[in-house]
């Protein structure tokens, strides 16, 4: 009874991190690490460093820039509103 119990609880764990890694993009900015809600369940781009990537490479991940990844990178002061309404509007035409 005991084992059975452990094993469900192991396996319910293990549902919940692929769970959570279906539903969150985990962006690393500099040292810091960030999570950013996915528009929907999938495993593209869970993992993503901005280090070496221009501000225009990152705007240019469809997924990304549509679960709001130039908010983050103004949050962050990696960018200023200005500069991300101008990369936006490349991709909205």
């Amino acid at each position: 009874m005991k084992s059975k119990l452990k094993k469900t609880v192991v396996w319910g764990v293990l549902g919940a991190i692929f769970y959570f890694l279906l539903s969150y993009h985990i962006i690393f900015i500099g040292s810091s690490v960030r999570l950013l809600e996915k528009s929907h369940l999938t495993l593209e781009y869970t993992l993503f460093s901005t280090q070496g990537k221009t501000n225009e490479s990152i705007l240019g991940v469809e997924d990304l820039r549509e679960d709001g990844i130039g908010r983050l990178l103004v949050d962050m002061g990696k960018l200023s509103e200005d500069e991300l309404d101008l990369l936006l509007q490349k991709y909205e035409e």
